[in-house]
């Protein structure tokens, strides 16, 4: 294993500035812009994959597909009609079938990103959808993004003996084939490790990076403080925003952002790093205009065009700097 005590790199305007997005170029269409599929929602919460497929949209995405449940297609495909949307079999619990894996395989050479969780329900169904649906991605140089209740995956490995507790399965080892990006808070992360909550708000960078290594993937453990952290050691952090992010919706809208940037051909730990940056960012204009509790999630995507082409510009505004800002913790 490698080394769990790297130093965290600051994501502030001069990592950026050095690190910039893939563009297309001005001869290319919405398939050079990069196709992202968004699998999530459920009949309680429907917005969840509104919130992100809008998000992956105004990060700069071509193309959209959503695959939520039957039950709610109609709603979401009337409000994002920029999308193609699929409807998945349900079960009781709200929580999609493995069939669903045949609706999606068509697209699985055609998509260069996927996100899977928002807004989705049954943990042990989805452990089952996303161990079904990774191999058939293996190859596809498709970047996966788990998030919410689809990170329940490392809980339950597609190897685990039949009957044993999700409890149980804490200690397993467990590793992605592929790197994949994990964006936990405290609270899942101690879900998801077994580990006291308090332990790990009191040491994030190393629980990130263990984290990484052991499970192979990037994980973007969030915070008043965001620890990146990836499988060879690299390590980033990210501390701004303010506390009206802390708000139902605003961890969707920082996944589908995550999302956008990784279907234009971010590899996952740019597309993470510059995600959390751009949301905070987005939450102080927000704050400027607004105030800073009382505005919406939803509100959020709409800044994110202008925030890229100040970043690619190298013009970001001094209300814009990460520096002097409030930190927060970033809530699904």
């Amino acid at each position: 294993m490698t080394q769990t005590h790297a130093r965290a790199r600051d994501i502030d305007d001069n990592l950026l500035r050095s690190w910039p997005l893939p563009v297309p170029s001005g001869e290319g269409d919405k398939e050079v812009r990069g196709h992202v599929l968004i699998l999530g929602g459920s009949r309680e919460m429907p917005g969840a994959v509104i919130l992100a497929a809008t998000a992956a949209m105004r990060a700069g995405a071509g193309k959209l597909t959503i695959a939520t449940g039957r039950s709610v297609a109609q709603l979401v495909a009337l409000a994002i009609p920029e999308s193609r949307v699929l409807g998945l079999a349900e079960n009781e619990a709200g929580g999609f079938t493995v069939e669903a894996v045949a609706a999606l395989d068509p697209l699985a050479d055609k998509i260069n990103a996927i996100l899977v969780g928002p807004g989705m329900q049954d943990e042990a169904a989805t452990a089952r959808l996303v161990h079904a649906l990774l191999p058939r991605l293996e190859g596809s140089n498709t970047s996966v993004l788990l998030d919410a209740e689809a990170m329940g995956a490392i809980l339950q490995p597609p190897d685990a003996a039949a009957g044993t507790e999700a409890g149980a399965a804490v200690n397993a080892p467990f590793r992605f084939n592929v790197p994949v990006l994990l964006t936990p808070h405290a609270g899942e992360m101690a879900h998801l490790t077994g580990i006291d909550k308090d332990a790990i708000q009191d040491d994030p960078d190393r629980h990130a990076l263990e984290a990484a290594q052991r499970w192979n993937a990037v994980v973007a453990l969030k915070g008043a403080r965001t620890v990146i952290a990836t499988p060879d050691g690299d390590c980033w952090q990210h501390e701004g925003g303010n506390v009206g992010l802390a708000t139902s919706g605003s961890g969707d809208v920082l996944a589908g952002i995550i999302a956008g940037l990784a279907a234009r051909g971010a590899d996952l730990a740019q597309a993470v790093s510059w995600g959390v940056a751009l949301h905070a960012r987005a939450g102080v204009r927000l704050a400027e205009r607004l105030g800073t509790l009382g505005y919406l999630a939803r509100e959020l995507p709409e800044e994110i065009p202008a925030l890229l082409e100040q970043a690619a510009g190298g013009k970001a505004a001094p209300a814009d700097r990460l520096s002097g800002s409030t930190p927060v913790e970033v809530k699904g």
